[in-house]
């Protein structure tokens, strides 16, 4: 790749430990309508995908509450989920190291919950750029979110680095040409893997960057998670 200039970052399973939270937004939706528990297939289902296809999608066997969850969902207030999601340790003390001289994005398949999680999160400040599902036509894995970012800087693909967890990922990466970083997901295929932000810092690209301006940092020892 050439230097690098970007990092983007994908939100669940990145960002956050937020499976937990995943399962009991739309356990709920479930419950609400009468509908049983959600199985681990589901739970995995709707950690990669967009609410729009994941409402469908767990709602399959009673297409016909899928009107009436939608209607629902958009009166529902997210924030108490918040509380099961756990932001990585390392992930502020990253950011603060990569920034500058990286421009930092997220490319991500939440939708309207996604102002609640930077609000509450105070993680604004951090990001140069942030695509939800809401703000292209097509969600991952298509490569319109990626394409987006790398427009609104003047990049190209491989001035940048995905850093994802699933296979939506990986597929969202490769469309775009962009190497990818395995988050915690070591049966992935990917250019690199890492079990922690302590762990991406530390992979050739970033240590390139960072010694390009003369200043290199590191993130302070502590443990991964």
């Amino acid at each position: 790749m050439t230097d690098l200039r970007l990092v983007v970052l994908d939100c669940d399973g990145v960002m956050f430990d937020s499976r937990e939270a995943n399962r009991a937004y739309y356990g709920h939706l479930r419950e609400r309508f009468g509908r049983p528990p959600l199985d681990e297939g589901e739970v995995a289902f709707v950690h990669a995908h967009p609410a729009p296809e994941s409402v469908p999608f767990i709602f399959r066997a009673w297409p016909q509450d899928i009107g009436r969850v939608d209607a629902y969902r958009a009166t529902l207030d997210y924030t108490p989920f918040l509380r099961q999601m756990a932001i990585e340790p390392d992930l502020l003390e990253f950011l603060a190291a990569v920034r500058p001289p990286l421009l930092t994005a997220i490319s991500t398949n939440r939708t309207s919950t996604m102002a609640a999680v930077l609000d509450t999160f105070a993680l604004r400040p951090h990001f140069d750029l942030v695509v939800t599902a809401l703000d292209v036509e097509r969600p991952k894995p298509h490569p319109e979110a990626l394409l987006k970012i790398l427009a609104r800087f003047g990049l190209g693909a491989q001035q940048g680095i995905f850093v994802g967890d699933t296979q939506v990922d990986v597929d969202h990466a490769a469309a775009v040409g962009m190497p990818l970083v395995a988050f915690r997901s070591p049966a992935l295929q990917a250019a690199y893997h890492a079990s922690s932000f302590r762990e991406v810092l530390q992979l050739p690209p970033f240590i390139a960057a960072r010694g390009s301006t003369g200043r290199p940092r590191t993130l302070t020892p502590g443990p991964g998670r």
